[in-house]
């Protein structure tokens, strides 16, 4: 198992709950929190292998519209 926590902006102020609302809804997304600072939102992520979390990142989290910039984080 590959736990990472993926640290996001959002594109537009007041989008967050939206795009958090979205993210809650992914099998892969264990916990989600709105943070202050430079980042909108930090989520905990859980897959299979490092390829599936590749696979999450690139073709579910940035291919949101809403989604300006990630940084992840893998636990080990």
């Amino acid at each position: 198992m590959v736990t990472a926590f993926i640290l996001m902006m959002v594109t537009a102020a007041g989008k967050e709950r939206e795009v958090m609302e979205k993210l809650l809804a992914m099998p892969e997304v264990k916990e989600a929190y709105f943070v202050y600072g430079e980042y909108d939102l930090v989520v905990k992520v859980e897959t299979k292998t490092l390829k599936d979390l590749d696979q999450f990142i690139t073709e579910k989290i940035r291919r949101m519209p809403e989604i300006q910039m990630t940084s992840t984080m893998i636990a080990i």
